[in-house]
Parts: C-alpha cells; sequence; structure tokens
C-alpha cells in the first residue's frame, strides 16, 4: 500500500458514527404519546442513562420506568465513542484523594476496575453481540518525555495500593512485539480494558431493558427538569425520582449551560485493511492503543480488520454548542490522518472511509460525579472526560442503590455527591479551552524536537491552568 497521502477522498461525515453505519441507524421508538406518571423518569437513552434503568428494573421488577430521548437510545457518546471498556478513573484519582482520602480513591478505582468484568457479564448474560475482546491496553510512549510520565505514574499507582500486576511497563521490544507504531520508545500494559463496538452494546441494551419493562421514548426533548417532572415537548412526565442522564448535552437544558463543558472527540475509520499491512503493523491481540501525548489519541483494531482512531483535534466550539449527526471539522480529519501516517507508515495510504464527533461531558474539576437530592429527587450522573463506557456502568448500580435507599459500598465512593464550580463564561470559556490544547500541541512538537525525558515547560503550565 502506498505510504503516500492520497490527496483527495471521499468519506462519510457524521451519519452519527462509523459503528452506527457498520449495524445500521436503528427503526426509531415512538415518543411520548402525552403526559405520563411514572416511579422513575431518566433523561437521556445513552449508557448512563440505560445502566440505571437495567440495574433498576432488576431490583425491583415492579417499578414504572421511562427513560426519554430527543434522538434515539444510543445517540450521544455511547454510540460514537472509541470503544474502550477501561478501568481508567472517571477523572484525577489526586483530586478524589484530596478531598476524601487515599483509600476513597483506592476504592473507586478497585470498583472501575471489577466494572470491565461486570460490563462484559451483562453481554454475555444478556445475549449481547457486540464484538467484545478483553486484550488490554498499551499506552505507547513516542518519546522519552512521554515515557518518563509513564514510568512516574507507575508508582504512584502503587503507592496508591494498584498493585504490580495490573500496570506494568513494557519495553520497546515488547511494544514491536504487540504492535509496530513508529517511534514507539516504550510503554505500559494494563489487562483492565477491553475492546467493544460500542454502538450495538448500547444498542443491545436498550433492547433488553425495554424487554424487562422499561418504557423508552425516542424523538422527545425533554426542556426542563425540575422536582417531580420531567417537561417534554410532548407531555409531561411525573416522577418520584428524575435522573438526568445528558453527558456531554447537560448544556441543553436551562441553567446548565455552564455546569459540564461539552468537549469533542474525533475519529476516523480506514478502509479494511490488506493481509500484507497486518502483517507489517502486527496488532494480532488486538489490544487497545492510547498514544501518550499531552494531545492524546487512542485507537482500536477493529473487528472487521479497520483501524479507528480517535484524539481531540477542535476540542469545543464557541458557547457549548454541537453538531448534528457527529459532522466534523475538516482541519480534524487532516490531523487524524497526519496522526494515523506518523504511526503506521505501512496505513499512510489508506482511504479513509468514515469520520465522526462525539461529545463527552468535561466538568469544572475534570471529575465525574454522581448524586441523588434525596429532598427533590432530582438526581444526576455523568461527567466521565472520556472513561465512560465504563465508569456509566457503575454510575447506574450507584445510582440505584441511591434511589432505592441502599447503604452500600457504591453510594459511599468519592464521586458520590461530588459539586464542583461551573465553567466560565464565554468568551472565557472558548478561549481558555482552545488555548490550552493549542499549548499541548506544542508541547508535543518540543518533547519530540527536543528528544529529552523532562515534560516541556509549555505542558507544565497547560497543566496549571487546567487545574485552577
Amino acid at each position: 500500500m502506498s505510504s503516500a497521502l492520497p490527496t483527495s477522498e471521499r468519506f462519510v461525515d457524521g451519519d452519527v458514527s462509523f459503528w452506527y453505519r457498520s449495524r445500521g441507524l436503528p427503526a426509531r421508538r415512538a415518543p411520548l404519546p402525552g403526559d405520563l406518571d411514572v416511579d422513575v423518569a431518566i433523561v437521556g437513552a445513552g449508557f448512563t442513562g440505560l445502566w440505571t434503568a437495567y440495574y433498576l428494573i432488576q431490583a425491583r421488577p415492579d417499578l414504572r420506568i421511562a427513560v426519554l430521548d430527543k434522538e434515539f437510545a444510543g445517540f450521544g457518546a455511547s454510540g460514537r465513542n472509541g470503544g474502550w471498556i477501561s478501568a481508567e478513573s472517571p477523572g484525577r484519582p489526586a483530586r478524589y484523594a484530596k478531598a476524601h482520602g487515599r483509600a476513597a480513591a483506592v476504592a473507586l478505582q478497585e470498583e472501575m476496575f471489577r466494572t470491565v468484568d461486570e460490563v462484559l457479564a451483562v453481554a454475555e448474560r444478556e445475549g449481547i453481540e457486540a464484538d467484545v475482546v478483553k486484550s488490554g491496553m498499551l499506552r505507547v510512549a513516542g518519546n522519552p518525555a512521554q515515557l518518563a510520565r509513564l514510568r512516574a505514574a507507575l508508582p504512584a499507582r502503587r503507592r496508591l495500593g494498584w498493585g504490580p500486576a495490573d500496570v506494568r511497563e513494557v519495553d520497546r521490544a515488547e511494544v514491536r512485539s504487540r504492535i509496530e507504531i513508529a517511534d514507539a520508545v516504550g510503554g505500559t500494559f494494563s489487562p483492565h480494558c477491553a475492546r467493544v463496538q460500542p454502538a450495538a452494546l448500547v444498542r443491545g441494551l436498550a433492547d433488553v431493558v425495554e424487554r424487562a419493562g422499561v418504557s423508552i421514548y425516542e424523538g422527545t426533548r425533554v426542556r426542563q427538569v425540575r422536582p417531580g417532572v420531567a417537561e417534554t415537548d410532548r407531555g409531561r412526565v411525573r416522577a418520584a425520582y428524575v435522573v438526568r442522564a445528558l453527558e456531554g448535552f447537560t448544556a441543553s437544558l436551562p441553567g446548565l449551560r455552564r455546569a459540564w463543558l461539552p468537549m469533542f472527540s474525533n475519529m476516523i475509520a480506514t478502509e479494511p485493511l490488506p493481509a500484507e499491512v497486518w502483517a507489517e503493523i502486527g496488532w494480532h491481540g488486538r489490544e487497545l492503543v492510547g498514544v501518550e501525548a499531552h494531545a492524546f489519541a487512542y485507537l482500536q483494531r477493529t473487528a472487521d480488520d479497520r483501524i479507528a482512531l480517535g484524539g481531540r483535534a477542535v476540542p469545543y466550539r464557541y458557547g457549548s454548542r454541537w453538531d448534528r449527526f457527529g459532522e466534523t471539522a475538516g482541519s480534524s480529519v487532516d490531523q487524524l490522518r497526519a496522526m494515523l501516517a506518523r504511526y503506521f507508515p505501512a496505513a499512510a495510504g489508506a482511504q479513509i472511509d468514515h469520520a465522526w464527533a462525539g461529545i463527552l461531558g468535561v466538568p469544572r474539576d475534570w471529575c465525574a460525579s454522581v448524586g441523588l437530592e434525596r429532598r427533590t429527587g432530582l438526581a444526576w450522573a455523568g461527567g466521565y472526560v472520556g472513561h465512560g463506557v465504563a465508569a456509566t456502568n457503575l454510575a447506574g448500580r450507584t445510582l440505584r442503590d441511591l434511589i432505592l435507599g441502599v447503604d452500600s459500598e457504591l453510594v459511599r465512593l468519592p464521586w458520590v455527591g461530588r459539586r464542583v464550580r461551573p465553567w466560565e463564561p464565554e468568551p472565557i470559556r472558548f478561549l481558555s479551552v482552545r488555548g490550552l490544547y493549542a499549548a499541548y500541541r506544542w508541547a508535543d512538537r518540543l518533547e519530540t524536537a527536543s528528544g529529552r525525558s523532562r515534560t516541556s515547560a509549555v505542558a507544565r503550565a497547560a497543566d496549571l491552568l487546567s487545574r485552577t
């Protein structure tokens, strides 16, 4: 296959995501027929809302549960992500530890380890076919500074109580034995990660909860959430508990425009690559791959032998705006294609078949939260900062216990009830986020050019800005 970049190509842009294109968009469920009384109303039919419904109906089959979505189940980040069921913390562990203590931060991480297997167990038990392979995650360092950061993180993990078998360093030879990725100088490997076809998983989960007796209403826009009521464009849903599960679309509700930043993560998928290209690249174990640059990139080898690659090329749009059906900016596709060519010269000439964007919710402190106001019955979960495929499952089990009043270990995790200040108003928000990611891309270039193991001063300054 030619190593030269094609001068022009045609690919599907948006259309929700490649994951939906490969399986077909689902037939739409009926919208809300009018006013409705239920026990639990869930706003958002993504992973958070569906996992919450799943665990509630399993625990209490008599509950009346309604799930409401403006588009269709799995339309948002749940059907557009990189397909990682990962034990990565849904936030910054040091911040959980600082606010709640080391033991609490360890407890959250241990639950995340268990959650990966819980998702796989449910998929197997419920017969959800979603191309799942528990192959682990390889974090690859492309220069000495990246490797130094990965190495520095290992002792910190072990001080927190995450055993040495959980995450270990791998040298350049082991990286190359797994996958031939250009410029790799080493990395780390974690067994706590599985590949998944996310649209297949979320569609399967929606079918499962519907068969169990949960009502899912699509094409129903929720205009406002208040105690005891979800106001929609098709009627009023009254409920003892109203769960907000909108993740990156939270800004669509009145009063919440600055609560969580809707940040874009962009992806491309190549054409299926021929056997001779895979013979050069390797990747026979189908591990998930993360490139440990400041402008992080994430990759998987799909079930039909494509490379799916994602990153935050254009991370934020002014005024917390979002796309309609996953459309991408042309500059984002160009940046991702350049990454593909840099990491895999053997695939540099591959046709890009699809490009799309997904939206993740980012709280101001970059830490996810789950909560329930007992007095009002209003509940929420989200802000997973890109690690939601697994974290949504833990959030759903936690919301189950909060709503049912179960005093479990889950309701004492440090993300429960966490409140943070809102994001800054525009244009400060736009300038800060765009400037932050421009600085990180600059830092990556400086670190690669210098060849030194010290993190760039530009990146250290950007880190300080993101923490303030």
